[in-house]
């Protein structure tokens, strides 16, 4: 199970804010672009929208060591108190087999001497880094252009979690999905023999469901998919769904996910956008994994323009694409996908641990709830999340 998750019988009665977990930008601003990145605006905004964040950029590789002294900046700004909302800093790569909608050039192998240098930025707020377990497969982007400079994974996760950086999975290749799943399972492994000099949970996913191999459809983004989807659902007869037979319903690589999730040996990111992931699959995902286990995340970005690509809205949804019709982010914040959730009768407790309690845990932050708000705002929080009743089920 994961670790140093249990927050005390006090703090089990003060309210936890809310988390956007994945995040790509607020009010207009590329967090990739981190070297103007204002840290104190992006805590104005957090503080008005009543949560917590953990900000999330791709990372081109000539700007390693520009990274690096943003780091340090936030890492200045927070033990100063400075940014209380700005929990964390996570990473997308850049280490993916399969980019998906990431910009191509965020996507390079680091030497060892590099993932050094990225693992020690842990002790600065670097809290999770996303990679393909599959990166060194003969199926992935990387294949024969790593050599001996580049280390593979059973070294690589224990030098970013000695340092307190969770490997987070995600962005697989469709080649060869048992692989795929195998792989995942060794990582998960590796991780839970290494020394841990973090709190909460060793290992993270991102989103699930997307950008893996799948047999299920799992997004009707279209006027024309949508036409066909309560038939499609009907067909997968998702009431029926079990953990042990995942692999045949959804395929090895989920279901390698969701029960490592319900395990407790991941916390397991999911949207609830409706757009990226059908809210009814969603659903039916949390419930089987456990809402204690699963993370609502946003990958919301607020403007047309990330990672330094520029990204385009159609008339069929809310989601972002590049060049090429391919997903690169969402746009409904995190108040929109908790109502999306209380949709599914997500609700109380279980609506708290989906948008809060486990990210809480996941990420060592129990007891950030009520002493980050400034006095006389206690009220206007819990104002804020009264029709949610997500502060009460905490």
């Amino acid at each position: 199970m994961m670790e140093n998750i249990s927050g005390s019988a006090e703090q089990a009665h003060h309210p936890l804010l809310p988390v956007e977990v994945h995040c790509h930008g607020f009010a207009g601003v590329d967090f990739s672009e981190f070297a103007l990145l204002d840290l104190e605006l992006l805590e104005r905004v957090c503080a008005q929208e009543g949560v917590l964040s953990i900000p999330t950029l791709y990372l081109h590789h000539q700007r390693l060591g520009e990274f690096e002294e943003f780091m340090r900046r936030y890492d200045a700004m927070r033990r100063a108190g400075r940014i209380p909302h700005v929990v964390g800093v996570a990473l997308e790569g850049p280490l993916l087999s399969s980019h998906g909608g990431t910009p191509a050039d965020t996507v390079w192998a680091p030497t060892r001497a590099e993932w050094e240098r990225l693992a020690r930025l842990g002790d600065h707020g670097l809290c999770y880094m996303v990679l393909s377990p599959d990166a060194f497969s003969p199926a992935s982007d990387f294949h024969g252009q790593t050599f001996d400079r580049h280390p593979g994974f059973e070294w690589i996760v224990p030098m970013l979690l000695g340092h307190g950086v969770r490997p987070a999975l995600g962005h697989f290749t469709r080649a060869d999905p048992r692989l795929s799943a195998h792989l995942v399972k060794d990582i998960v492994d590796i991780a839970w023999d290494a020394e841990w000099n973090g709190a909460g949970a060793r290992v993270v996913t991102d989103h699930l469901f997307n950008d893996m191999p799948l047999t299920i459809r799992h997004a009707f983004r279209t006027t024309r998919a949508r036409a066909t989807r309560d038939a499609t659902l009907a067909s997968y007869d998702l009431p029926g769904w079990t953990l042990d037979a995942m692999d045949e319903i959804a395929g090895p690589v989920p279901a390698a996910i969701m029960r490592g999730a319900a395990a407790g040996r991941i916390a397991a990111c999911i949207n609830f956008d409706g757009e990226h992931v059908d809210l009814a699959i969603a659903g039916r995902a949390v419930n089987l994994m456990g809402l204690e286990n699963s993370m609502m995340m946003t990958d919301r970005c607020d403007s047309a323009r990330l990672g330094g690509q520029e990204l385009t809205q159609g008339e069929e949804n809310g989601l972002w694409y590049q060049s090429g019709g391919i997903v690169a982010a969402g746009s409904q914040p995190l108040a929109q996908q908790m109502r999306n959730a209380m949709g599914r009768e997500i609700r109380g407790r279980q609506l708290w641990d989906l948008a809060a309690g486990t990210a809480h845990r996941a990420f060592g932050l129990t007891g950030l709830g009520e002493g980050l708000l400034p006095e006389g705002m206690h009220a206007a929080i819990h104002e804020q999340w009264a029709s949610f009743d997500i502060a009460d089920a905490a």
